[in-house]
């Protein structure tokens, strides 16, 4: 892992990104554990980046609630047996193979908890692809394909306090009581961050973004 003195965001990180690219389109992953700050990072890389990148979140692969709950995982959703792993695999493959054509990728509405099917398009132009997730490290069956298809994989951590307050304001904002999104974020989504953090250890890149 290199440790860029666990350092805040800064054009530093711009530029290694797009060093990336230097040959071609590259496929950059920021990983994490639920509400360390992913999505953050990969929007300010993007803007960072200008239209040369986009962002393809992970989380427009989850299974729709009615499947979670045809098999039993409403209780689990996020963890990594509730996602498509499969499909997010198969599109980072096009990514890679296909840069000289658009592809379209699901982006994921937090409001309604629903992916949308092909809402991000990206095109030739778009040199880097910022895709963010919780398991992108994970070694498991199917999510072991992950990483293989990344240029590099940066890890984001944070203040620990700061990220459970910042989920459970998450969950009330998107529906939930108070209690019940405080007892989500401790339980199930703990147990998730918990999964994530045995990963970090493979990571390319840490950044401390509190």
């Amino acid at each position: 892992m290199t440790d860029l003195g666990e350092a805040r965001f800064d054009e530093g990180l711009v530029a290694r990104a797009r060093a990336l690219a230097t040959d071609g389109r590259a496929l950059l992953g920021v990983c994490g554990a639920p509400g360390a700050g992913k999505s953050t990072l990969a929007v300010r890389l993007a803007q960072g980046l200008g239209d040369a990148a986009v962002v393809v979140p992970m989380d427009g692969f989850h299974l729709h609630d009615d499947q979670l709950r045809r098999l039993g995982l409403a209780d689990r959703k996020g963890a990594p047996e509730t996602f498509d792993v499969a499909g997010y695999t198969a599109l980072l493959r096009r990514l890679r193979d296909e840069a000289d054509q658009t592809v379209y990728a699901p982006a994921f509405d937090r409001t309604r908890e629903l992916a949308l099917a092909a809402a991000i398009d990206v095109r030739p132009e778009h040199r880097v692809v910022i895709t963010e997730g919780n398991y992108l490290l994970y070694d498991a069956p199917g999510w072991s394909d992950v990483l293989p298809l990344l240029d590099e994989v940066w890890y984001v951590e944070g203040d620990e306090r700061t990220r459970l307050d910042r989920l459970v304001e998450r969950h009330v904002a998107h529906g939930k009581e108070p209690d019940a999104a405080k007892r989500w974020a401790t339980v199930s989504d703990q147990a998730n961050a918990d999964l994530v953090r045995r990963t970090r250890a493979a990571a390319d890149v840490l950044v401390q973004i509190d």
